[in-house]
């Protein structure tokens, strides 16, 4: 990739470790709640249906409310485990709360990161809830090393609408041509970053290649390959 300056990432399963963190807040809201399910059940159910969810609320189907209850509603009836909507709410409360406690990264984010602050301005375009991605970035240490940070929230839309894009690129000061997006997400960063006229890698923890036209990576540390 030629004539790049800078470089925008996803945050949530890019560089921050969702699953992972997700999964140790729900371990404590579990014992808190005295909720008697095994846990590692619990998240074969739920981390399906919270993409689901995620995906309806980036088309602007639902709302955040109902997108932080539905998705613990649906987990629960599937696993047949009765709950009262008032808990429910509490446990949906508590893990947005609880969530940003938590902040394992992905294995090669720090060294990336170093690596390419010392030839590109970084960024980040998140879909994820601006009350706490901004505790996410500073826990885990890694507000430093990005300029501009951009949430859907603060634009009004959620990627992949290109609004998104056209607001990070004007709020970096840089034509889509010198930009390069980095997501794990192929519907909301690659495709809304092409469409926007930038570059794009993606990053999949999976061997397979959803497109041979796009940059795929396996592991962050391969992206230093390209840039």
């Amino acid at each position: 990739m030629t004539n790049i300056t800078h470089i925008f990432f996803d945050l949530d399963h890019t560089l921050w470790d969702f699953d992972r963190n997700s999964g140790l807040s729900f371990k404590q809201i579990f014992q808190e709640q005295d909720i008697s399910l095994n846990l590692e059940d619990f998240l074969k159910v739920y981390e399906p249906i919270n993409l689901k969810y995620w995906k309806m609320y980036r088309e602007e189907k639902i709302n955040k409310e109902k997108l932080r209850y539905s998705r613990l509603k649906e987990t629960f009836d599937i696993l047949k485990y009765e709950i009262s909507d008032s808990l429910i709410n509490t446990i949906a409360k508590d893990y947005i709360d609880y969530l940003p406690n938590n902040n394992h990264l992905i294995e090669g984010t720090l060294e990336l990161l170093g690596y390419l602050k010392e030839q590109y301005q970084l960024h980040i375009i998140t879909n994820g809830f601006e009350e706490v991605q901004d505790i996410k970035l500073r826990k885990s240490n890694i507000k430093p090393y990005f300029d501009v940070i951009v949430t859907s929230e603060s634009v009004g839309v959620k990627k992949p609408n290109i609004k998104v894009f056209n607001f990070a690129l004007e709020q970096a000061g840089v034509n889509p041509e010198n930009a390069v997006m980095i997501g794990d997400s192929y519907e909301a960063d690659i495709m809304g970053a092409l469409n926007a006229g930038m570059h794009a890698i993606f990053y999949s923890n999976t061997s397979e290649k959803l497109n041979n036209e796009v940059t795929n990576v396996n592991s962050l540390l391969e992206i230093k390959q390209y840039l």
